[in-house]
């Protein structure tokens, strides 16, 4: 299992904006070939910094896979107008979140089930 952690700094005005763009974008991520799931969580300190966590099934299927594809083109298209400076993009090896209790984690704002 691969985890592309994205940060993806946006303007700040543009935050609201960003978040009802990328919901437009996401079914082109999702379809993706490996592609296990993702979260995209707005920074606390830094409101206007968001982080997009994919899960991927190998790094391949994320690079050169869905980055050298047309939906990934497009998929950036679609969010590049709201980003302050260049993402930054990095992977790392693990397991699925697991919490301490057992509950399944869930991203709020798309339901996508991390465990």
């Amino acid at each position: 299992m691969i985890y592309e952690i994205a940060q993806l700094p946006v303007h700040k005005e543009q935050t609201e904006s960003f978040r009802h763009a990328f919901a437009e974008v996401v079914p082109l991520l999702t379809r993706a070939q490996g592609y296990r799931g993702h979260l995209l969580a707005q920074g606390i300190e830094i409101p206007e910094l968001f982080h997009l966590i994919v899960r991927w099934r190998s790094l391949e299927d994320h690079t050169p896979g869905f980055e050298e594809s047309e939906d990934h083109q497009t998929f950036m298209t679609g969010l590049e107008q709201y980003f302050s400076e260049e993402p930054q993009v990095y992977h790392i090896e693990g397991e699925a979140f697991i919490s301490n209790n057992g509950d399944d984690l869930r991203n709020s704002s798309s339901g996508e089930l991390w465990a």
